[in-house]
């Protein structure tokens, strides 16, 4: 039998996610695996909200105005910008429809690398 929890309950691990984020939070997209990272992004001092069990981020569109290396972007990942702590990881990236959607998942060196909407949906 499958876990069910309450809206609250998910909106409660939601923000939690944010408070473990902090204020200095990255979002990463990368490579399938995240073998290369291809652009980095700065998180809002306080990344999102969560409402009905989605933790949506905030100050979107954004963008990483030169990519750090050509790729297609398959995956992400949220860290802390300090020490590199893993605090997201297995987010899905498309141009629609994902975790993290993107104006174009091929990306090339140097490029400006724009991010559409940003949400994680609690299961």
């Amino acid at each position: 039998m499958a876990v069910t929890y309450t809206t609250a309950v998910k909106n409660a691990r939601l923000d939690a996610v944010v408070s473990q984020i902090g204020s200095t939070g990255v979002l990463e997209i990368g490579t399938t695996g995240m073998g290369t990272v291809l652009a980095t992004i700065a998180l809002n001092s306080t990344a999102g909200t969560s409402a009905s069990g989605v933790l949506t981020f905030s100050g979107f569109p954004k963008s990483d105005t030169s990519a750090d290396a050509s790729g297609t972007a398959a995956a992400a990942r949220i860290r802390t910008a300090t020490g590199g702590t893993d605090i997201v990881t297995g987010l899905t990236v498309g141009t629609s429809g994902s975790d993290i959607n993107l104006d174009s998942v091929s990306i090339t060196s140097g490029q400006t690398v724009t991010i559409t909407s940003a949400a994680i949906t609690h299961a």
